[in-house]
């Protein structure tokens, strides 16, 4: 029977996960008040609150944050994916794989926030050129980068989460690449199924099996007000188009506060109309340059000259000062030399009333402003910088791109091989062993710039995940995971421990979906801990079946740093991740139960 203390630890972890679901704080705010908590109450010691702070996991995530950030201070991974790409328009069959494959097993070695906010504006940028929608390709990036982090113990920081609580239980840590037996066969199919699927389930208009096929899509939207002196006052735009407007479709027009649809029917242009431009992105040159348009929200950078303009794309991290701030409110013009033309959110656009719209982060702002926008804010944590940004920014040199790669093969060598070497002196050769090695070569080689080496480093993640053990040992203190154990067993006990293992999966997937992906495993893990010692069972195939399930989180935008990220780069709504994701996540589920027994029994 659960305890007083047992019911207290259940309530601080329904109001943790009911804070996390509401954004009420950052992640690692909202778990070490909670961790306080517990620690107020009694329910676990100080050495036990602090004993996440020197967990090895934890402190490995935070040395790869920076190797991470090293290899991609060096330019590799700019070099990488502008190579990788197709020069040609080919059938959706080869393209997907052609994507996802080289992602992944970068995704298996590095951090994957990086990765996809590299790759995401250099695969939508090569998307235009060959007519093919983005949207079509940025899922899938982040979907690659999950695949591939589940195959390796540093390919995400869940697996270091599930492995240094796994340590410090007495129970022998996963090998380098042993999560690959699963992770493996799960990459492999999830590719092949966003490869015959993805064309059909994706966004974005259909890329046909003709190659040769140059139909001229638009992806880029453009504000424009009709001033007084207009040429165009008076034209009637047909079905969206006005000859006058090459290259561009008119969506519709804001006239008085109501919207007027124009894909279809005639319409006369009348001034002080606002119409909504879709184009290419070398279309801004062109409205900029026309005297019978007006691009909204250039009479505040007036002074600026117009061939110096440009439209940028920024998307905003959880370290921006203004979060919970309207424009407005916060100036955003005075602070960045920047004007918000637009704000993507959940899919949709926003371009009208922006100044009382409380800003999040994750919102994708268009911004027209100059050059010094890169300059200043370019390495700036407050951004995820997105289209055009990118592009503009100088990478290493040559040597840098190769030493940057070679120090990144010595530590995976390092880690796979390290359990074989013996060191007298009883050093182990581990991957924080040898990721601190790596990390202090990038460094000292001047690869990764030392004045920054603070920001490279997600702090509310590792706090998060610090606190996350704290509360995961209150679970086991108080009798808690003891009782949800209990009735788990009881739950599936004409299925056995595979049916406790089908349970835990789905537990650890609710959770992930809901919050973090490392406080799901570290809530989690006590449970799974206290099952397989009432069912006397090898407790090993339930961590693998935790690290996996945190991983596998592909029907939401939410769970997953990096599908949060392509969502407000590729404008994609909730209901486009659930379409093609949720197959994905059942796929996942039935190779997990499938394979973890097989290689490694109960």
């Amino acid at each position: 029977m659960i305890g007083t203390e047992g019911y207290i630890v259940l309530a601080v972890v329904f109001l943790t996960i009911a804070a996390l679901a509401k954004e009420l704080m950052r992640p690692g705010l909202i778990f070490f008040s909670a961790s306080i908590l517990l620690l107020a109450m009694g329910i676990i010691s100080d050495k036990e609150m602090l004993a996440g702070f020197s967990n090895k996991g934890m402190l490995t995530v935070g040395i790869l944050f920076l190797v991470s950030e090293g290899v991609r201070q060096s330019g590799v991974l700019n070099r990488l994916a502008q190579g990788y790409l197709p020069r040609k328009r080919r059938k959706m069959i080869s393209l997907i794989p052609q994507i996802m494959l080289p992602v992944s097993i970068l995704s298996a070695f590095l951090n994957n926030t990086p990765v996809v906010i590299i790759f995401a504006p250099i695969i939508k940028n090569w998307s235009e050129k060959l007519n093919l929608s983005y949207k079509k390709f940025l899922i899938p990036l982040s979907y690659a980068t999950i695949l591939g982090g589940m195959c390796t113990l540093i390919g995400t920081s869940t697996n270091l989460v599930v492995h240094g609580l796994m340590l410090d239980n007495g129970q022998e840590g996963f090998s380098m690449f042993e999560l690959a037996k699963v992770g493996g066969f799960i990459a492999i199919f999830g590719t092949l199924y966003m490869t015959i699927f993805g064309n059909k389930l994706l966004p974005g208009k259909k890329i046909l099996f003709n190659s040769k096929s140059s139909a001229e899509y638009k992806d880029y939207h453009y504000d424009v007000i009709i001033p007084e002196k207009s040429n165009l006052i008076g034209l009637e735009i047909k079905n969206g188009r006005l000859k006058e407007l090459k290259g561009m479709f008119i969506q519709c027009i804001t006239r008085e506060g109501k919207v007027i649809e124009t894909r279809k029917g005639s319409f006369e242009i009348q001034k002080d109309d606002k119409l909504l431009l879709f184009g290419k992105s070398d279309r801004l040159n062109y409205i900029l340059s026309n005297d019978n348009l007006k691009l909204a929200g250039i009479d505040l950078i007036k002074e600026i000259p117009k061939s110096q303009l440009k439209q940028y794309e920024a998307v905003i991290a959880p370290r921006f000062p203004a979060v919970g701030k309207t424009i407005h409110e916060f100036n955003f013009y005075e602070h960045y030399q920047a004007v918000v033309i637009a704000i993507h959110r959940n899919g949709e656009r926003i371009s009208s009333n922006m100044e009382n719209l409380p800003l999040k982060a994750g919102d994708n702002l268009v911004l027209l402003t100059t050059e010094k926008f890169i300059q200043n804010w370019g390495e700036s944590k407050i951004f995820y910088l997105t289209s055009y940004i990118r592009d503009y920014r100088s990478t290493g040199t040559f040597w840098k791109k190769w030493m940057a790669f070679i120090v990144l093969l010595l530590m995976i060598v390092g880690t796979t091989i390290g359990k074989f070497l013996h060191s007298p002196s009883g050093i182990e050769f581990d991957m924080f062993y040898f990721a601190s090695i790596a990390a202090m070569l990038l460094i000292w080689m001047k690869i990764m710039p030392h004045q920054k080496y603070t920001k490279a480093i997600s702090w509310d993640v590792l706090i998060t995940i610090a606190c996350a053990f704290a509360i995961s040992k209150a679970m086991q203190n108080s009798g808690a995971a003891e009782a949800i154990a209990h009735t788990t067993i009881n739950f599936s006990k004409g299925f056995g421990p595979l049916g406790v293992m089908a349970a835990l999966y789905i537990i650890t997937s609710i959770f992930t979906e809901i919050i973090t992906n490392n406080a799901a495993a570290a809530l989690v893990f006590p449970i799974a801990l206290a099952a397989s010692n009432q069912m006397g069972v090898d407790p090993k195939p339930f961590f693998v079946t935790i690290a996996i399930a945190a991983s596998a989180s592909f029907s939401t935008p939410v769970g997953y740093q990096t599908n949060l990220l392509v969502q407000a780069i590729g404008n994609y709504k909730f209901r486009d991740y659930v379409k093609i994701g949720l197959p994905l996540n059942i796929l996942a589920f039935i190779l997990s139960m499938l394979l973890i027994p097989y290689f490694w029994s109960f």
